[in-house]
């Protein structure tokens, strides 16, 4: 495998007004690689992974994804970006939302039409394309949400709370999606969640709490460390150590 890093985020720091969000945040990740942050709401995930797509800027400190410094707007060709709230056109169709932002992105009309396919199929909405989004429940308008951040085919998926309202079912096949998404196609995939068993299928995480990140390795490697048998438990753990 290419061990090549997509991403570096050295010394980032961030606030709002006084309030400090991310202070001296550094990581790199590996191509082909699901990196997961772990951590309750208002640690700030959203904040980083926000900056990480070029949407925000570091008052401190770089980031790098596919050797550039972003942000960068040619390097959005190949990232696809799920944000925790929905950006969706509600008085468009969902077909007319894939096509829209498919539109957005150098695809032939053959390629077009084959990705609109694929998305639809991936996240379970085939049967629902032709209608208005405004009708769509919280769990389909996520759905399309993801749908909308794998239309281009990107290097790099960068999905901030992509199951959140999703049933059970579904949100196994788009974590296989993911996975085979990783080992057969290279991808690199970054995911916050606040759902440890999904926190399980990662190749490393990172555990933010308050603005810092305690805890970082494999699930595997963490749960050794602190000699436990849940990522819970190690979130507790490395929570204590670091007050």
């Amino acid at each position: 495998m290419n061990e090549t890093n997509t991403i570096q985020v050295k010394e980032v720091t961030k606030s709002f007004g006084k309030k400090v969000v991310l202070k001296d945040i550094n990581f790199d990740i590996k191509q082909g690689r699901i990196y997961g942050f772990i951590g309750p709401s208002g640690s700030g995930k959203t904040t980083l992974v926000k900056m990480m797509v070029g949407m925000d800027i570091p008052d401190k400190g770089s980031i790098y994804l596919l050797g550039e410094k972003m942000p960068n707007l040619e390097i959005l060709q190949q990232i696809g970006y799920m944000a925790q709230s929905d950006a969706l056109y509600t008085a468009l169709t969902g077909k007319e939302n894939l096509m829209f932002f498919a539109s957005l992105f150098k695809l032939d009309n053959a390629e077009k039409q084959k990705r609109i396919a694929y998305a639809a199929e991936l996240v379970g909405l085939t049967d629902d394309l032709d209608k208005k989004v405004s009708a769509y429940s919280g769990g389909m308008k996520r759905r399309l949400s993801l749908a909308l951040a794998i239309i281009q085919n990107p290097q790099v998926l960068i999905l901030d709370e992509p199951t959140v309202g999703i049933d059970p079912e579904l949100r196994l096949s788009i974590w296989n999606e993911l996975l085979r998404l990783k080992n057969e196609e290279g991808k690199t995939i970054i995911v916050t969640t606040h759902v440890m068993d999904e926190a399980e299928k990662c190749d490393y995480i990172s555990m933010v709490r308050d603005g810092s990140i305690i805890a970082t390795g494999t699930p595997f490697q963490l749960k050794e460390q602190y000699g436990v048998h849940s990522l819970d438990a190690v979130f507790l753990h490395a929570g204590r150590k670091v007050q």
